[in-house]
């Protein structure tokens, strides 16, 4: 029999290794799932079936795991490496499989009690053959037991769709130092992973896929959608029945229509995009969401907005990752023939850009999200409201995450995280368009022939991020900051409410910020436009991007967060392979410069942008004792916890502020570490041999610190200016400096960051509560800023601010 069943496996496995493709979750389990190969390990498949074991193999052996078909030899005991816990539709049966599963079992706890040293490590496994969760109105789908001729059907037509499972390995030594003795423990593991398998197979397929004219049916009978019809009705003088037509039209212009066949094409697709467009993508974290998806969470995705293709592309990875691809929140921009009925199949719902004054449409919409979250359907939306032009996250836009915790307050069921997304790019697809936006052109409105366009010209954009940062489980979110959340009239809009969205949204920004992505791409871009010619020795450049991976290696910003680890070498090479960057490399009669041509610097702002928070603090040290030349150190530090408050709000920076002396500290000793600054006892100052590098590291804060100068200027000037009228000069004097100094930053005369700014001056006790500006506090600030900015900025600021204020006394008169 064992003869036959070898030949059987071994006939199977030819045609299999032709028909079926690895795509083992997750891609590496040795690390991620951290198993100890030194132990044994026995693979639990959910029920027999030759077919799936063949599968396993073949991944297996490709991973560097144990071989399934080799048996474990523990202390002269022979025992299978793997197990099925219940019979198949299959030829070969394992008879009485149960049994069988539990006697394997019992074996190896046996053996446990022997060796104390014994760690056999229970990995369950299952191959899923297809995705398709089934409709509603066509019940579930039969994936579970195929017989012979099913599973061949099935390896031909889902042989690229076919993932094999790895799940979180289950230790024997733990179970037995737990339960000790107990005669029953043989039957337990089993039935641990019968449940986890049931589990495992939502979280890869998800909730069957509704009807959609019985989801309409059932939305429109809802009871506030009802009073928004009758309210729609006699405020428009039309009837009921019009009315209630207005409504269905609304929600089939809003809702998805997402099909299993469609995304099946979509994953084909967009596997030859990545290919053509990227040298790969890097998925970090995705062990978070798996972990939720089995604990059973309504997942809410939110990622930062780079690109249109941020949609396609966590749909692509998570489908890649065992998980379903989200129904996502799109603008109805994108709603244009024929990419929306293209998007709308692959999960995509529409929403306008405004809900104003339309009381009808508000109501369906958040009835319509409502109910996705009550039928577990995992969602995705963007926070920033549109695509960022220029690499900073925007301020968030709270409409969707009030709707969420709307749904929770309705008596959600399951428990809703938020998982912050952080996608990144070394070269965006819209870099020509973003490059013309950046330099104030208009934003061309989204169309086929665009689209067309810029798939005509794919190209080598280098690699592309998706890092998947701490999630948010709202229930215990409010617990610990909200805990009135729960004793409140859920009827009405409780005193929390507004205050939680506005926290939860900000916490969302900060913890993408916290798993950023830092790439050759962008760290070659903040070195160049340090240098205010945008132009260093190829030896020099080398220097500072090892400088800056030593910093954010050994000082890290946080757990989270992706530091390249090639050197410098390669990491330039690697920018200067990449298409269309505009970075030259020049020769002279000392060596080669490497130049970033001017029409690509405000472009390469985007991607300094991606990562300015993460430098900004070292930045700003290296600035003070820049310009002091010598300082003691509590200076220093005093300094920075002066204007950290400002970078946090603006940067959606993670640090608490009683933490931030130590940082400076950790700051201080690796740039003495680097030799950049010297440290005599508590002084600090330059090192002369390395002060250009000091010079480049400084850089990253002189358009921050420019900026601040500029609205504390003013207020010193006009203690008594409006808000509007304080932004509105702000940002035309740091227009005016950009133009004498030739600054490129477009954030740089942003109404957003000084509205940003003057926001935090409010909450950080810099006004009085009449909204007179506090001047002894802002001289303070001012007195530092002005001694870490040089002397020519400083003079075309106070003659722009002399300038602004006659004007407007003039205007006054």
């Amino acid at each position: 029999m064992n003869a036959f069943l070898n030949l059987y496996r071994k006939t199977l496995a030819w045609p299999l290794s032709f028909w079926v493709k690895d795509n083992p979750i997750p891609s590496h389990p040795i690390e991620e799932l951290t198993l100890n190969i030194e132990q044994p390990i026995v693979y639990v498949l959910p029920y027999t079936s030759q077919t799936d074991l063949v599968v396993l193999r073949k991944n297996c052996l490709s991973l560097g795991l144990p071989d399934p078909f080799q048996d474990n030899r523990i202390e002269g005991k022979v025992l299978p490496r793997y197990v099925f816990l219940d019979e198949g539709h299959q030829f070969f049966k394992s008879k009485g499989a149960k049994k069988e599963t539990e006697k394997i079992f019992k074996n190896y706890l046996e053996l446990h009690r022997t060796l104390p040293d014994l760690d056999v490590q229970v990995v369950p496994v299952s191959v899923l053959w297809g995705r398709s969760p089934g409709r509603e109105d066509k019940g579930l789908p039969k994936l579970r037991l195929l017989n012979g001729l099913q599973k061949t059907i099935a390896a031909i037509w889902f042989g690229r769709d076919t993932f094999v499972r790895f799940s979180q390995a289950m230790s024997m030594r733990y179970m037995v130092n737990e339960y000790g003795e107990d005669a029953k423990l043989a039957q337990k593991l089993p039935r641990i992973a019968k449940m986890h398998f049931a589990k495992q197979r939502i979280s890869a397929t998800g909730p069957r896929l509704p009807n959609r004219q019985a989801m309409f049916n059932k939305l429109l009978q809802h009871p506030a959608v009802l009073q928004a019809i009758e309210d729609e009705a006699r405020t428009k003088n039309m009837s009921k029945e019009k009315a209630r037509k207005e409504a269905k039209k609304i929600l089939d212009e809003i809702a998805a229509d997402t099909n299993y066949g469609s995304l099946r094409i979509a994953d084909r697709f967009l596997g030859w995009l990545w290919n053509k467009l990227y040298q790969g993508i890097e998925v970090e974290h995705a062990d978070r969401v798996r972990r939720l998806a089995l604990e059973g969470h309504e997942i809410v995705y939110v990622p930062c907005h780079r690109s249109h293709i941020d949609y396609l592309l966590l749909s692509y990875v998570l489908y890649h990752q065992g998980l379903v691809p989200p129904h996502i929140a799109a603008g109805i921009n994108l709603n244009f023939w024929p990419v929306g009925r293209i998007f709308r199949s692959w999960g995509a719902f529409f929403i306008r850009r405004t809900f104003k004054g339309n009381r009808l449409y508000s109501t369906l919409f958040r009835e319509y999200l409502g109910e996705l979250f009550h039928r577990g359907y995992s969602v995705e939306y963007f926070i920033e409201g549109g695509r960022s032009r220029t690499g900073r996250l925007l301020t968030p836009k709270t409409g969707m995450m009030s709707m969420t915790l709307q749904a929770l307050q309705q008596g959600q069921t399951r428990p809703i995280s938020i998982v912050p997304v952080y996608v990144g790019y070394e070269h965006v697809l819209e870099v020509d368009t973003y490059a013309k936006e950046l330099r104030g052109a208009e934003k061309e409105k989204e169309n086929a022939g665009l689209v067309l366009r810029v798939i005509k010209k794919l190209r080598n954009l280098g690699r592309g991020f998706v890092n998947f940062g701490e999630p948010i489980t709202l229930n215990t979110y409010l617990n610990q900051h909200f805990p009135e959340w729960k004793n409140e009239d859920q009827e009405e809009r409780p005193l929390w409410f507004n205050k939680a969205v506005d926290s939860i949204s900000h916490q969302v920004m900060v913890n993408i910020n916290k798993a950023a992505a830092v790439n050759a791409m962008n760290l070659t871009g903040t070195a160049l436009l340090s240098s205010r010619q945008r132009a260093l020795s190829r030896e020099q450049l080398l220097e500072q991007l090892e400088s800056y991976q030593q910093y954010l290696l050994n000082v890290s910003y946080s757990d989270d967060i992706l530091v390249p680890t090639a050197p410098p070498k390669e990491l330039l090479d690697h920018v200067l392979g990449l298409d269309r960057v505009g970075i030259l490399i020049e020769k002279d009669n000392f060596g080669e410069l490497v130049r970033l041509e001017r029409n690509h610097a405000v472009l390469m702002t985007y991607y300094r942008n991606n990562i300015q928070h993460l430098l900004v603090l070292p930045s700003l040290v290296a600035s003070i004792v820049l310009h002091h030349e010598s300082i003691q150190k509590d200076l220093v530090i005093a300094a920075v916890e002066k204007l950290y408050p400002f970078l946090k709000a603006e940067l959606f920076m993670h640090l608490p502020l009683e933490a931030l002396p130590e940082k400076v500290e950790r700051i201080i000793a690796e740039l003495h570490r680097q030799q950049l600054i010297k440290l005599n006892e508590n002084v600090l100052s330059i090192n002369r041999p390395r002060v250009r590098a000091l010079q480049l590291w400084s850089a990253g804060m002189r358009e921050i610190l420019q900026r601040y100068l500029i609205t504390v200027a003013i207020l010193l000037q006009n203690p008594t200016v409006s808000r509007s009228m304080l932004e509105k000069e702000s940002q035309s004097i740091a227009q005016r400096l950009s133009v004498l100094h030739g600054i490129n930053s477009p954030e740089f005369f942003d109404k957003a960051v000084f509205s940003t700014f003057i926001a935090s001056l409010k909450d950080n006790g810099y006004f009085d509560t009449a909204g007179e500006a506090d001047v002894a506090k802002l001289q303070g600030m001012a007195d530092i800023l002005e001694h870490v900015i040089s002397a020519e900025i400083n003079l075309t600021i106070k003659s722009a601010v002399e300038t602004a204020m006659d004007l407007d006394d003039i205007e006054s008169e």
